[in-house]
């Protein structure tokens, strides 16, 4: 299972120094939202040069505009980059041409996404696209809610991931369900020590 540092509400340089203090235990290092709401792909760009031996996600979020964004995401050193499973069709399956274009990957985000819609987006399933099942940050911080369990079986060609609010007790629920990967964020990043929780979400998923 891949552990993907999510980094968000952050200053550039505050990311960077979270990465260099745990690229150690994590194997993805994800360009937040907000990180690049705020910084562009300036952003993308310097992370991707401090963690070039990294995979660098570029979580923009698509909804409209797919060939413009993901172009920009690839171009800027991005390794992955995200769309909503919610978008029209026509949107994921532009991203889905850019990305082979440029040979690299993409997940999809299942935020709010109906079943309907999901079973319009599993038989795309192929390398390099993963489904992420994301519990939002409005629905951890007003319902307190958290992903600990995904609460669906898929196929076994589908890669899941899994985001939300993950905390180190939550990993032998998930690890249950073999999720490609884990997405973990404030769990690590306002740790007190992020290089040790780092380290105990690795060895924990290295046990389950």
């Amino acid at each position: 299972m891949i552990i993907q540092l999510a980094l968000d509400r952050l200053t550039i340089d505050e990311a960077i120094g979270l990465g260099k203090m745990t690229e150690e235990y994590v194997d993805w290092i994800e360009v937040g939202t907000s990180l690049i709401k705020e910084y562009g792909m300036e952003s993308v760009r310097r992370v991707k040069a401090q963690f070039p031996s990294k995979s660098v996600i570029a979580d923009i979020k698509t909804m409209d505009n797919a060939k413009y964004e993901f172009e920009i995401c690839y171009q800027a050193g991005a390794d992955l980059a995200t769309v909503m499973g919610v978008a029209p069709l026509a949107t994921v399956n532009t991203c889905l041409d850019v990305a082979k274009k440029y040979n690299k990957g993409i997940m999809i985000d299942l935020l709010n996404t109906s079943k309907d819609q999901k079973e319009q987006l599993f038989p795309l399933a192929q390398d390099d696209l993963y489904f992420c099942e994301h519990v939002s940050k409005d629905e951890q911080e007003v319902l307190g809610k958290r992903n600990d369990l995904v609460p669906f079986d898929v196929g076994s060609r589908i890669k899941l991931a899994v985001a939300g609010g993950i905390q180190l007790d939550a990993l032998p629920k998930l690890a249950a369900r073999r999720p490609a990967v884990v997405i973990v964020g404030s769990a690590i990043t306002q740790a007190l020590d992020p290089h040790m929780a780092a380290k105990a979400f690795s060895e924990v998923l290295k046990e389950v």
